[in-house]
Formats: C-alpha cells, sequence, structure tokens
C-alpha cells in the first residue's frame, strides 16, 4: 500500500479486479509490486505513475478519493483492460465508500489500530426491500452478511501472504454490497482488514499483527451474528453510516493536550482533547488524507470552529467558548454554519476543573475504558526506570502501587514519542500523566502527554512538542534499560499464539498438531479446559481435509475453520480483559467481564 497514492473507494478496485482475465488476475500481486517501485508525481487531484519510459498511469481523485473506475486512465496498449489499472487501485489506500463533503476524521490511535469518525452527520441508509419495522433481519442483508463471513473466511484461510490482491478484492467487493444492504458496520470491518493486509504485504512499519488478528475478529463476529440478531442488538450489528451530531447548547472547554493523527489507510493530522467543568471530554480534530508532514503540521492551523484563530498547539493551552454546539456521541464537536467558538482562557492540570480528572482512581479509570467507555486515563505516576522489550524500550512507573508499562503511543520516526520517552526516563519523579489504556495481563498503557519535568504548570504533548536536554532536572542521566521480567506468564497465551499464527500463516500452519497436544494438556492442569477444548478444535477443524474417490482433496470447509478461529479469538479477548482488570485492581463485573475468569 503506497501513502503517496489517493485513496480508493472499495467498489471500484472489486470492479477493475473482477473485470481481469483470469491469467492475468494471476499476475495481479506481481504488477502490484511492480508499481509501489515506479516514481509517483502529484498536481492537484491528479496523480500520474511513470509504468515505463513512454507509458503513464493518471489517476484523477477530485476532492482527494478515487470514485470511479474511469478515473484510473492507463495509456499502455492493452488499456483499459490492462493490468495496471487494477494494480493501480490494489497498492492504494482503501477509502470510505460513502460519499461525503469532508474526509472521515480518525482518532484514537492505539499501537496502530484507529478509530474513525465521520465528518458530517448523514442517516444511515434507509431500510431494503422487505424490512420491517420490527427490526428483523431482510434477506439482502442476510446474504450480504454472508458474502462478508465467507470472504473474510477466504482472507484468514490464506493467512496475509496468501491474501493477495485478488482476495482482498473480493473482500472489498462484500463490503460494498454491505453497504448497499444497509450494514455499514460490517462494511466498515472488512475494509480495515483489507487495509491491515496490505500494511503486513507491504511491510508497513505501522503494521501490528494483532490490530490484523482484531480486526478479522471483529467482521467475522459481525457477520456471522447479524443473520440472528434481533431489536437493539441488531441496530448495533448494522451499525450507522456517520456519527449522529446532537444540539448540544453553550460549553466552556478547557484544553487538555493534542495528539497528532498518523494511519496506514493514509490520514493525517491532528485532534484536540477539551474537557468540561465536569470533567465531560470532547475533541476537536483537523483530519484528512496526508502523510507524516501533516501529522506534524496540524498541530500549527487553525481549528475550523466558529471565528476562533486558536491553533491545535494553542488549544490545548487555552481554553473555549461555544455557543451552538453540535456532539457526536463520542464527544467529537461539529463546526457546522451555527456554531459560535471565542478563545477563552485555560486552566492547569492542577487546577479545577481539570484536577478532577485525576481524581478519579486508576482502577474505576480502566473498568470505564473496559466497559465501553473513554480509553483516556488520568494517572499520577512515579517514573522508576525502563525496559526494554521487542517493540523497543517503554518507562517504568508506579501508579498507587500498581506497575505501569508506559509505551510510546506511536512508532513513526517523524513523531518524537521514541525520543520524548528516553528523556521522560531520564527526568525520573512525579507527573501527571494522559494515557491510553492497552488492555492486557500487564499493566500497560500509551503516553499521550505528561507535566514538564520540571515546570508543573506546564504540559508536553509527547508526539508533537520536542523535549530537550535542557527540560530536564540537573544532573538527570537516563538509567540503563533492562530486560523485561521473565515471571510466570498467563498460559493463555499458548491459545493466543495459534490465533495469531492463523492469522499470519494461514490454515495450513495449524494443519499439523506438532507439540500442540502437550499445550491443551498444560492449559487443563491450570485450569483452563475451556481454552484447551477450544485449541483442539481449532486444530481439528484446519486439519480437516476430505479426499474424493480418487484420493484428491476436496476444497476446504473455510466456513467452520473461521467459526473456530473466531470463538478461540473471542474467548482470549474476553479473558485477556478480565485479567487486566485484575491487574490493575479494577472490578470484572464492572467491564462487563466474567469475574474470576
Amino acid at each position: 500500500m503506497s501513502p503517496d497514492l489517493p485513496p480508493v473507494v472499495p467498489s471500484v478496485t472489486a470492479e477493475l479486479v473482477a473485470a481481469l482475465s483470469p491469467r492475468l488476475r494471476k499476475r495481479l500481486d506481481a504488477g502490484v509490486t511492480k508499481l509501489l517501485a515506479r516514481p509517483v508525481t502529484r498536481e492537484g487531484d491528479t496523480v500520474r505513475i511513470a509504468v515505463d519510459d513512454g507509458t503513464d498511469l493518471v489517476l484523477r481523485a477530485p476532492g482527494g478519493v478515487v470514485t470511479g473506475a474511469d478515473a484510473i486512465h492507463c495509456g499502455c496498449l492493452l488499456a483499459p483492460a490492462c493490468l495496471h489499472r487494477a494494480a493501480a487501485a490494489s497498492a492504494a489506500p482503501v477509502a470510505d465508500d460513502a460519499a461525503a463533503p469532508e474526509p472521515a476524521a480518525v482518532t484514537g490511535t492505539q499501537d496502530g489500530t484507529e478509530h474513525t469518525e465521520e465528518a458530517a452527520p448523514a442517516a444511515r441508509p434507509g431500510p431494503t426491500s422487505g424490512e420491517t419495522e420490527a427490526g428483523t433481519v431482510t434477506a439482502g442483508q442476510r446474504a450480504a452478511a454472508r458474502e462478508v463471513f465467507d470472504a473474510a473466511a477466504a482472507v484468514l484461510e490464506a493467512g496475509t501472504d496468501g491474501a493477495g490482491a485478488v482476495l482482498q478484492a473480493e473482500l472489498l467487493h462484500a463490503a460494498h454490497t454491505a453497504r448497499l444492504a444497509g450494514l455499514p458496520r460490517a462494511s466498515a470491518a472488512a475494509v480495515s482488514v483489507v487495509t491491515a493486509v496490505r500494511a503486513a504485504r507491504t511491510a508497513d512499519p505501522g503494521y501490528r499483527l494483532t490490530d490484523l488478528a482484531d480486526a478479522l475478529a471483529g467482521v467475522l463476529g459481525v457477520a456471522h451474528r447479524l443473520p440472528h440478531a434481533t431489536g437493539p442488538d441488531l441496530t448495533e450489528l448494522r451499525g450507522t453510516v456517520r456519527q449522529p451530531y446532537r444540539p448540544d447548547g453553550s460549553l466552556r472547554l478547557y484544553g487538555l493536550f493534542s495528539e497528532p493523527v498518523l494511519t496506514a489507510t493514509g490520514h493525517a493530522g491532528a485532534v484536540t482533547w477539551t474537557a468540561d467543568a465536569d470533567g465531560r471530554l470532547y475533541t476537536v480534530s483537523d483530519v484528512a488524507p496526508g502523510g507524516p508532514a501533516r501529522a506534524t503540521g496540524a498541530a500549527d492551523r487553525a481549528v475550523r470552529m466558529g471565528d476562533t484563530a486558536l491553533t491545535h498547539r494553542e488549544l490545548s493551552r487555552a481554553g473555549l467558548a461555544v455557543s451552538g454546539a453540535t456532539v457526536s456521541p463520542t464527544g467529537r464537536l461539529g463546526a457546522g454554519a451555527g456554531v459560535r467558538a471565542v478563545r477563552a482562557s485555560g486552566a492547569a492540570w492542577r487546577a479545577e476543573p481539570l484536577d478532577r480528572l485525576w481524581a478519579v482512581p486508576a482502577a474505576g479509570q480502566v473498568t470505564r475504558a473496559l466497559s465501553g467507555g473513554q480509553d483516556l486515563l488520568f494517572l499520577e505516576v512515579t517514573l522508576t526506570g525502563t525496559v526494554r522489550e521487542t517493540t523497543g524500550d517503554c518507562l517504568l512507573a508506579d501508579c498507587g502501587g500498581v506497575p505501569l508499562r508506559l509505551a510510546a503511543a506511536h512508532d513513526d520516526p517523524s513523531l518524537p514519542y521514541r525520543d520524548n520517552l528516553r528523556l521522560l526516563a531520564a527526568a525520573g519523579g512525579r507527573l501527571r500523566i494522559v494515557a491510553r489504556l492497552a488492555p492486557g495481563p500487564i499493566p500497560r498503557a500509551l503516553l499521550l502527554a505528561a507535566e514538564h519535568p520540571t515546570d508543573p504548570d506546564a504540559r508536553v504533548d509527547l508526539g508533537l512538542d520536542r523535549l530537550q536536554h535542557a527540560d530536564l532536572p540537573a544532573g538527570a542521566v537516563a538509567p540503563p534499560a533492562g530486560a523485561a521480567p521473565t515471571g510466570d506468564e498467563a498460559p493463555l497465551h499458548l491459545l493466543r499464539r495459534r490465533v495469531h499464527q492463523a492469522v499470519s500463516g494461514g490454515r495450513r500452519v495449524l494443519a499439523f498438531n506438532g507439540s500442540t497436544s502437550g499445550d491443551a494438556a498444560r492449559l487443563r492442569r491450570l485450569g483452563l479446559a475451556t481454552a484447551a477444548g477450544l485449541l483442539d478444535d481449532l486444530h481439528t477443524a484446519a486439519a480437516d481435509r476430505s479426499r474424493d474417490a480418487f484420493g484428491r482433496l476436496l476444497p476446504a470447509d473455510t466456513g467452520r475453520f473461521a467459526r473456530s478461529w473466531l470463538a478461540a479469538a473471542v474467548y482470549t479477548d474476553v479473558v485477556e480483559r478480565a485479567l487486566c482488570a485484575h491487574a490493575w485492581g479494577a472490578a470484572a463485573s464492572g467491564t462487563g467481564l466474567p469475574a474470576g475468569a
């Protein structure tokens, strides 16, 4: 996937790949690889790729998005039935399939994970033929959900190594079908899988295997549950095309911090977090197609709201008075014509009303996050050192007696997260921080902002501001990073490892039992009989291949393998969240998770 190319809507990619002959389909992955190595130039809304010395491939993206197959033109002799057009669509980021006047805003990155919010309110697609007011699934929606499930199961069957452009296009076609059937949640989940698969296949540094596993579990789970859902559960599974914005009157907001946004879908920008006097959180975002330069530069762009000339960086330390405010369910502020906003005074983290955010016990904040609420944590910690992990060094801290690990929120070298983390390790001491919960059996969070090491009235946006040695206390020296503790790891990793192996290598890596009988026996000895049964079932489904009368292998039952994998993935996620609640001292009952899991 190339961030230099404009996003292409799923239906265009599916159409171009479907039009290829079987011979060209076999060559599509090689064509994508070759095209990614060619020079790209951009002139306004037109992107040009030099296929060879005398042939150019042109993508026209009015508004920054390619919305039609005729917007991709190739000058070769085989056009329009050539391989180049399909390869370009398969190499580009995936765009939102719904027409929108503004680009989607992406907030809350977590190890590459993205939460997308639409920029303007709109209703979900109207009911399709046969939909009743009782809230039942239509025949068209059942068929669309089945298509999404089958396409996602085929990707799981092949693994990232085998999920080439053709399988990706089939999943994009299923996503487009789901959106037309009024299933925007399933559509968005399918697109997220394609984005993660492309990141894996192009060795994107932001790719995380955990993110792809979560995306696959999400799309398979939604598609599996939809045909049998009714009432409120069905409404949730259908989802909405856009976040509805509701009037919220007048607001007096206080800036908290800003964070850069840099996603695998080719979007970049900044999000500024604010709070009102009651501690409710609101965000102001500026996210559009772009790369690292836009992520670092958006902080100095004016906030698009009312008549204010505040930049995101300034707003993070100042205040805002808003009248006629409109707010989405996730707290994102709208910027409609009726909204008025002017600059107001801000507040220090240790002053009212922001001080109350840090007064909530950490366990209560974790319970809120695991229950589906806001995942930001407002903590007061004592920095105690650093530890070396496979993904890099992270800070060790004590949070009210809970040993906590603080990791960089983003690995891109253009963002100063890691450099700032090293300098904070040298500063040590007690600081107030803002972090994003990273669920797991060990207390862990992604560090977003912190008090200044020598000035408690100032704060540092760790993804935008760059600390200097002069900001550290006199004589501060960074401690050497120690090795990660080798204590007893939760035995659940025996099942989690197989779940992730299937995502990476496909069914074939689990088709042979190997040492799995020993893993299942160990899980049973340690009281995780359900995990052991799921592990056995996963390997049985992977190895279940029948032969015909001539000894030839029959097509695999991808549905059975996908359901077995989904059961293992859901179980692992639920138990890991319960372990996370236990590690933080949070109440498992408050998270909606099984107590004692």
